[in-house]
């Protein structure tokens, strides 16, 4: 079963940004801001600041799995 990819825009400490991600990352990104009652904005400027390399959907791919490692 293969996702798409798909480009999304979205707005990250006052500037338009997009990230490209499958369906699953982004449902689960989602789910994760929404466990930690902060905006999908907030938690994405989060993993931008904190991302020591890469691109940003790299650095959110990352950042999901971890969290799924963890729980």
């Amino acid at each position: 079963m293969k996702s798409k990819v798909i480009k999304r825009s979205i707005v990250i400490a006052g500037h338009k940004t997009s990230v490209s991600l499958e369906d699953a990352f982004w449902e689960t990104l989602k789910e994760l801001a929404a466990a930690r009652d902060v905006t999908l904005s907030d938690m994405v400027a989060e993993i931008d600041a904190t991302r020591s390399q890469g691109n940003l959907s790299s650095a959110i791919r990352l950042f999901v799995l971890d969290n799924i490692r963890r729980s």
